[in-house]
């Protein structure tokens, strides 16, 4: 299938989303926050799909409902997610 936006570097849009893991990741850290305590508190049932989330491993991603939760249980603004 051809992509609708085929002038997109592919590199770019994994470094979004391995930015946003980190953040998450250094905020929840912050926070004093296992990676299980949160993943339950956003309704996962463990951490495995949570921790490659915020590592990027097999691209998978927090999606904007996910960032949403964490952002309310981290008393953050979901903006924080999104620093460089």
């Amino acid at each position: 299938m051809k992509s609708i936006f085929p002038d997109i570097d592919k590199s770019k849009l994994d470094d979004f989303y391995i930015k946003i893991g980190q953040n998450v990741k250094k905020i929840r850290k912050e926070k004093g926050l296992s990676q299980l305590e949160l993943a339950i508190m956003i309704g996962q049932k463990s951490t495995s799909f949570y921790s490659n989330c915020e590592n990027y491993k097999n691209k998978e991603h927090f999606n904007l409902e996910h960032l949403f939760l964490i952002s309310n249980v981290l008393s953050v603004e979901i903006e924080e997610f999104f620093k460089k």
